[in-house]
C-alpha cells in the first residue's frame, strides 16, 4: 500500500512543523488554494452552488468506432482517437430539420448505432440517421410511463402503476401483464433495490423475451405514512418489510414477443422467501442466469434457467458465509469465447476480485490482488479493471492478460481516477483528480506506447473563496490492524495558537466511502461553511465502510454502531490530542446511517460530546427493512441480544449534551416510528431533546426544505457549541 506523502500547507507552515507540533503524521495537504480569495459560502450557494463543483465535459464512444463524440459549437462533434482531426457529426440545425423541432440547444444524446442516435424532448422518443440527417422515427412516449426500458429491436418495455407494457416504434402499446391485485407488481425493482438490484425488466440480446420481476406483497406488513396535501389528511400504506417479518415473494418471469406469453422460471432453491439478484441473459438468449439467495443470506446458488421452459438447467456455482453473502455483479461473457464469462465475488480470497467461469465453475482467479476490483471491460486476450490496489482512497484503471496472467497499471498521476473504455478496446477516456486538482480528462491508449491527449482541464472554482485548509490522512483502526482514512478541516485564517470547537461529520455505514484523493479530498461545500465560521471539521470512514475487503468490511456484523464508534473514537483520540482543537468543544452530525451514528455516539460517549444533530436516524434495527437489517444484523429471532445492544431506545437515559433531531415526515426509507420512539424514550427518562420534522420530506431533504435543513443544522453548533 502506497505510503502517504507531505506536502505544504498555504498557511505559510510547513506541514512537517505542524506534524511535529500538533500530531498530525503520515498527511497531504491540499494546495489547490494558494490564492486564497474573500468570498464565504452562503447557505444557498452551499446546497445549490452547482458552480462551485468543478466544470467538466461528457464524452461519449461512438459504437463500433474509435470516434470520441462531445457537444461543442451546437453540434456534436467527434475526435477520432489517435488523431488531431476533428470532425462535425450532426449540428442542431441539422437536428431541427431533421425532428422539425425548434430546439436551441443541443439536447442530451445517446448512441444507438454507429450511424443512430436517440433524444428526448417534449415527451417524444426520436430516433435519428445521423449519416443521412433524416428521422427513423418517432412516437410519444406513455405519461403514466415508469422505468422505460429500450431493447436492441427498438421496443420499449415499461410500468404503469403495477403492470408492464411494452410498445413498438409506431407506439402501438401491449400489456405484458394484467394485475388486479395491487399486492402482486410486475417490472419494478425488488428487495428494496439491494444486491445490486436497480431495475425490473431484462431484455435478452436480441430483443425476442423479455424478462422481468414480479412481487407479491400480500404478506408484507404496511406502515402508514401522512399525507397532510389534503383538506383533511390522508394516510400513505407503505408496504414495508422489516427484519424478522414476512418478505415480499419474488419469481423471474420471461414473456416471448412472439407467442405474447409469460412463463416463469422454476426456482425453489431456498423455498419461496429468496433473492433473485443479477439476471443475466446468455449471449444467444437461450438462457438465463441469476443468482438465488436464501432469506437469511448465508448462501447462494449461481443458476442457469431455459428460456424456453424455466426449468433449472444446471447449479454452476455456490458461495456460503457464516455472516453473509452478497451479490452485486451481473455475468458478464467473454466476447473471444461466449462459453466462458467473467464473476466477481469476495467470498473466495477476501476481496472482490475477478474469476474466469464456465458452465461448470471457476476455471480460475483472473485477478489476484489483495484488493477489491471492478470490471470495467475487455479485448479479446485481456481484461481491464480498476482497482484499490494502490491505495484504497484512490481508483486506478489495469490491464490484465487472461492467459498469462501479466498485468500492467494504466494510470499513474495519485488520484482518483474514472474511465471510460473505447469499444475496441484501444483508448480509454481518463476522468480523474485528486486533493489538488480539479478534474483533469485525458485521452489515452491502452497499449501505453503514446503519450495522453489533453481533453479538458477544469479552472479552481472556489479560487475567489477563503477555504480553509484541508488535510487527507490516516489512523490506525482500534484493532490495529487496518489504516482507517480521515479528511480534516481547518477553520478559516487559521491560527494555530487558538482553540477552536470541532464537528464530527459521520456516515459509517455499509458502501460507503467519504474519504478520498479526489478534489479537496472529496469534502462536502457543508464542512467548508462550518470551517469558514470557525470550526474544524473531521470526516472519516470507519470499518464496516466499502472498498477495503471482506474483513474491514464484514467485522460489524451483528453489532452495528460497535466497531464503527471504536474506530471514530480512535480519530477523537487524535482530535483531542492536537493543540488548536477544544476537547471540550466537539459535536457530531450525521444522516440516515451517520444519525444513527451521531445517537450512538452522544449516548455512549457522553462525557466526549457536547452536541449532536442526527438526520433521519435508524433507532432500532428490527424496525429498518428485512434486506439490508438481517445483512447486517441477521434475524431478531437469532441474534436478539445484538439487536438489543445496538438499539438506542434504552440509551435515552445516557444522554447528556443538546441534541437535534431531524427527519421527514414522509420517510420511506427510515421509517418515522423511529426517531418518534426515541424521543418518547427520551421523555420517559426526562431526558430534553430537541426536535424538527419536515412535513412533507422524504429520507433524503432536498430543494428548499434542504437550505433551510442545513442552516438549522448549522445554528445549532453555533448556539450551542462555539
Amino acid at each position: 500500500m502506497k505510503k502517504i506523502v507531505m506536502s505544504i500547507l498555504v498557511t505559510g507552515l510547513s506541514l512537517n512543523i505542524l506534524a511535529q507540533s500538533h500530531g498530525l503524521e503520515g498527511v497531504i495537504s491540499s494546495t489547490a488554494n494558494n490564492a486564497k480569495g474573500d468570498k464565504v459560502l452562503t447557505m444557498e450557494e452551499t446546497i445549490l452552488g452547482y458552480a462551485l463543483s468543478p466544470a467538466s465535459k461528457n464524452y461519449k464512444w461512438r459504437p463500433s468506432t474509435s470516434e470520441l463524440t462531445f457537444i461543442e459549437s451546437k453540434a456534436i462533434q467527434a475526435l477520432k482517437a489517435g488523431s488531431d482531426d476533428k470532425i462535425e457529426i450532426i449540428s442542431l440545425e441539422q437536428l431541427n430539420r431533421a425532428t422539425e423541432l425548434e430546439l436551441k440547444v443541443f439536447p442530451t444524446y445517446n448512441w444507438l448505432t454507429k450511424d443512430e442516435i436517440s433524444i428526448i424532448s417534449k415527451g417524444e422518443y426520436y430516433k435519428i440517421d445521423v449519416k443521412s440527417m433524416t428521422l427513423v422515427y418517432k412516437f410519444k412516449l406513455s405519461t403514466k410511463g415508469e422505468n422505460f426500458t429500450v431493447s436492441a429491436g427498438d421496443l420499449f418495455a415499461y410500468t404503469k402503476g403495477n403492470n408492464l407494457y411494452y410498445c413498438d416504434k409506431l407506439g402501438n402499446e401491449f400489456a405484458i401483464t394484467n394485475n388486479t391485485d395491487k399486492n402482486i407488481v410486475s417490472g419494478q425493482a425488488v428487495s428494496r433495490s439491494e444486491f445490486g438490484i436497480s431495475g425490473g425488466i431484462f431484455w435478452s440480446n436480441d430483443a425476442k423475451k423479455l424478462a422481468y420481476y414480479r412481487k407479491d406483497e400480500s404478506k408484507v406488513s404496511t406502515f402508514p405514512l401522512l399525507n397532510i396535501n389534503s383538506r383533511k389528511g390522508e394516510l400513505i400504506k407503505l408496504k414495508y418489510p422489516m427484519a424478522g417479518m414476512k418478505s415480499e415473494l419474488v419469481q423471474l418471469g420471461v414473456y416471448d414477443i412472439s407467442s405474447q406469453k409469460s412463463l416463469f422460471l422454476e426456482v425453489d432453491d431456498f423455498g419461496r422467501e429468496q433473492y433473485l439478484t443479477n439476471i443475466t441473459w446468455s449471449p444467444n438468449g437461450d438462457y438465463i442466469y441469476v443468482q438465488v439467495l436464501d432469506r437469511d443470506q448465508k448462501n447462494m446458488r449461481l443458476n442457469k434457467y431455459s428460456a424456453e421452459t424455466g426449468e433449472c438447467i444446471k447449479t454452476i456455482l455456490t458461495e456460503s458465509h457464516t455472516q453473509y453473502v452478497e451479490p452485486l455483479d451481473c455475468l458478464v461473457f467473454l466476447k473471444s469465447d461466449n462459453s466462458k464469462f467473467i464473476y466477481r465475488t469476495d467470498n473466495y480470497d477476501g476481496y472482490r476480485n475477478l474469476y474466469l467461469c464456465d458452465d461448470n465453475g471457476v476455471i480460475k482467479r483472473i485477478t489476484e490482488v489483495d484488493a477489491d476490483v471492478k470490471y470495467v471491460g475487455q479485448d479479446k486476450n485481456s481484461i481491464y479493471y480498476t482497482s484499490a490496489e494502490v491505495s484504497p482512497i484512490e481508483n486506478h484503471f489495469f490491464k490484465q492478460d487472461i492467459k498469462s496472467g501479466k498485468r500492467a497499471q494504466l494510470t499513474s498521476v495519485d488520484a482518483w481516477h474514472g474511465i471510460s473504455l473505447s469499444p475496441d478496446a484501444s483508448y480509454f477516456v481518463d476522468k480523474f483528480s485528486n486533493i489538488d486538482t480539479p478534474q483533469v480528462i485525458e485521452l489515452v491508449a491502452t497499449s501505453g506506447k503514446s503519450s495522453p491527449k489533453a481533453l479538458f482541464t477544469a479552472t479552481n472554482p472556489v479560487k475567489e473563496y477563503n477555504y480553509g485548509e484541508i488535510y487527507l490522512g490516516s489512523i490506525k483502526s482500534a484493532d490495529g490492524k487496518h489504516d482507517n482514512y480521515y479528511r480534516l478541516t481547518t477553520p478559516m485564517n487559521f491560527d494555530p495558537t487558538k482553540k477552536y470547537p470541532t464537528i464530527v461529520y459521520v456516515y459509517g455505514g455499509p458502501h460507503s466511502q467519504l474519504v478520498k484523493n479526489s478534489w479537496l479530498a472529496s469534502q462536502g461545500r457543508w464542512e467548508m461553511y462550518m470551517a469558514q465560521r470557525g470550526y474544524v471539521v473531521y470526516v472519516q470512514d470507519n470499518r464496516g465502510t466499502t472498498n477495503r475487503g471482506v474483513d474491514f468490511e464484514k467485522s460489524i456484523h451483528g453489532q452495528c454502531g460497535q466497531a464503527e464508534m471504536a474506530d471514530q473514537m480512535e480519530g477523537i483520540k487524535m482530535l483531542q490530542s492536537l493543540a488548536f482543537v477544544d476537547a471540550d468543544r466537539i459535536g457530531v452530525h450525521g444522516w440516515s446511517y451517520g444519525g444513527f451514528m451521531t445517537i450512538s455516539l452522544m449516548t455512549n460517549y457522553p462525557e466526549v460530546f457536547k452536541v449532536g444533530v442526527s438526520g433521519g436516524p435508524v433507532i432500532d434495527w428490527k424496525w429498518y427493512e428485512a434486506m439490508y437489517g438481517e445483512r447486517y444484523m441477521d434475524s431478531p429471532h437469532r441474534n436478539a441480544k445484538g439487536y438489543e445492544k445496538v438499539s438506542l431506545i434504552s440509551r435515552a437515559k445516557d444522554l447528556e449534551g443538546r441534541l437535534l433531531i431531524c427527519q421527514g415526515a414522509v420517510d420511506d426509507v427510515v421509517l418515522w416510528q423511529h426517531s418518534l420512539s426515541f424521543i418518547r424514550s427520551c421523555i420517559m427518562e426526562g431526558k430534553q431533546v430537541d426536535y424538527f420534522p419536515y412535513p412533507t420530506a422524504k429520507h433524503n431533504v432536498l430543494g428548499k426544505d434542504r437550505i433551510h435543513l442545513m442552516d438549522k443544522v448549522s445554528l445549532y453548533f453555533e448556539d450551542f457549541l462555539k
